[in-house]
């Protein structure tokens, strides 16, 4: 779930959790006014009652009169009725009937000098009814009050946790930020990027401080890898190089033929060995990033065109036909001598695994910033669970490893293209292989994002 939707969902919950209990607080607090108003209520009509003797109107009348004077009873009034619902008498007239029991009052009931209040409708025996009413306009204002405190209280507690909020998604928002763009950086090749810290010793911290170890052992491991490539390559080249001269220094001399020709296959083997291990050097020298710090602006459709006119005669020659599908100016920021490299070696890999006769296309394109650079034959092509293995080093489609090559070619273009914050696809060209690499277009100074 993302950090976005959690928040929301947070707040959504914390929301209605704060309504909920600003309106239960509120009605608790509304129904206990109300049952202080009616049983005041009940007091003063059993009062009235108490001193009359049931069903005695007149007796009834005169006590709600003298209570009518009384200086306390200024918000109390009283109604007699008879079983019919007549009005007998009472300081109040009633506009219409009120059920037996309590009942609420309201300004449309048109009652004089009562906006709102409470009644009461008992027995009085012997048929009559007695009606006792209660202003309460005065608790109202209280209510007021009462609405005016849960909104500034919880509207308090709702800001504070809005804000608390804000505060704790911009902080985990920033951490988060900080690991994925470490991450980025380490997949363009810079293995010295670490997260960074700000020494609080806290939790986010001692995650920082986790990942960083975890990054400096993975640095460590590649580069023991790295040295080890580089280092039996190294090793291993000087002697190869001796061993063939060697032999380049026998075949030279007058010898059988039977012992020239396996002088020379020696010879040829010797260079493929010397291949393979160069290849090994240039990925390794390829996946730092020290080489960005050279990066110009280079144009690949120029890249392309000298390595269709290097590579045209040979192709010519093996019954290839090289075609370049009008190249736009395509201006991107790289290293020229790698990038034509990685094309070089994507043209003659379509032509030595292509039957003569084949047309190997070269376009370019862009789209949403990217740079795109296309090599396309109409061969027999690889089938899609073999892109993978193509694409690893040493990988060989052939099995049997009786084809030319030595798995090293795709590998090294797919280097060039990480070193310059691109890629390699593979795509079935149908029929035929499309090899594309894409790079970021240049869109500016070169150097202004390191």
């Amino acid at each position: 779930m993302a950090l976005r939707t959690l928040t929301l969902l947070f707040l959504l919950v914390f929301g209605a959790a704060t309504l909920i209990t600003g309106f239960a607080t509120y009605s608790a607090s509304s129904q206990a006014l109300e049952r202080m108003v009616d049983r005041r209520i009940a007091d003063v009509s059993s009062a009235v009652l108490a001193q009359a003797s049931p069903g005695d109107r007149a007796s009834i009348l005169t006590l709600i009169d003298t209570f009518s004077r009384q200086r306390a009873s200024g918000d109390v009034g009283f109604e007699l009725e008879d079983a019919a619902g007549r009005r007998l008498g009472g300081n109040v007239t009633l506009a219409r009937p009120v059920p037996m029991g309590f009942s609420t009052l309201h300004p449309g009931d048109r009652i004089a000098g009562l906006s709102s209040g409470r009644a009461q409708m008992r027995d009085a025996g012997g048929g009559l009814r007695l009606i006792t009413i209660i202003e309460t306009e005065p608790i109202d204002g209280f209510t007021r009050v009462q609405w005016r405190n849960y909104l500034l209280g919880f509207g308090s507690i709702a800001a504070i946790v809005l804000a608390g909020t804000a505060l704790f998604g911009m902080l985990v928002r920033n951490r988060i930020t900080d690991v994925r763009r470490t991450a980025e950086a380490i997949i363009d090749g810079d293995m010295k990027r670490r997260v960074p810290r700000s020494g609080d010793g806290g939790v986010f911290d001692a995650q920082a401080a986790a990942f960083n170890r975890m990054l400096d052992r993975i640095e460590s491991l590649l580069e023991s890898v790295r040295n080890v490539s580089s280092d039996v390559a190294h090793d291993l080249r000087t002697p190869l190089a001796r061993l063939r001269a060697r032999l380049q220094r026998i075949a030279d001399a007058p010898v059988g033929n039977d012992l020239a020709d396996e002088l020379d296959e020696a010879v040829a083997q010797c260079d493929e060995i010397l291949a393979i291990f160069a290849a090994i050097l240039r990925i390794a020298e390829l996946e730092g990033d020290e080489r960005r710090n050279a990066f110009a602006r280079v144009d690949l459709a120029e890249i392309a065109a000298g390595v269709v006119a290097s590579l045209s005669p040979a192709a010519s020659e093996s019954g290839h036909v090289l075609i370049l599908d009008g190249l736009p100016s395509l201006i991107v920021d790289g290293d020229r001598a790698s990038i034509t490299q990685a094309v070089f070696n994507l043209v003659e890999n379509a032509v030595r695994h292509t039957a003569a006769g084949t047309r190997i296309i070269i376009s370019a394109g862009q789209a949403a910033g990217t740079a795109t650079l296309a090599v396309r034959d109409h061969g027999a092509g690889i089938s899609r669970a073999d892109m993978a293995t193509a694409l690893r080093r040493f990988g060989r489609i052939n099995a049997s490893r009786n084809a030319p090559g030595h798995g090293l070619g795709l590998p090294l273009v797919e280097a060039v293209a990480r070193l310059h914050r691109g890629s390699l696809t593979l795509a079935d060209a149908e029929p035929g292989l499309r090899a594309t690499l894409h790079f970021p277009i240049w869109a500016g100074d070169p150097h202004a994002d390191r």
